[in-house]
């Protein structure tokens, strides 16, 4: 099931949602490739996280 800005996983709620559109947008790559749902996820969040460290934005929506 791919996944857009207004329908995505649930562990990216709290997410800012530039991050948040980032690891939808690996999650969906990564399905279109046959991974799991599951493992999708984690792996988008894993590199989405790295993607907004490496450019200083802030993960979560409460950070700042």
């Amino acid at each position: 099931m791919p996944w857009n800005e207004h329908d995505y996983p649930q562990s990216l709620k709290n997410f800012n949602p530039e991050v948040r559109n980032k690891a939808v947008e690996i999650a969906n790559a990564l399905l279109e490739e046959g991974f799991e749902e599951g493992s999708a996820i984690a792996i988008a969040t894993d590199r989405a996280e790295d993607w907004a460290k490496n450019r200083g934005i802030p993960i979560r929506q409460d950070e700042g």
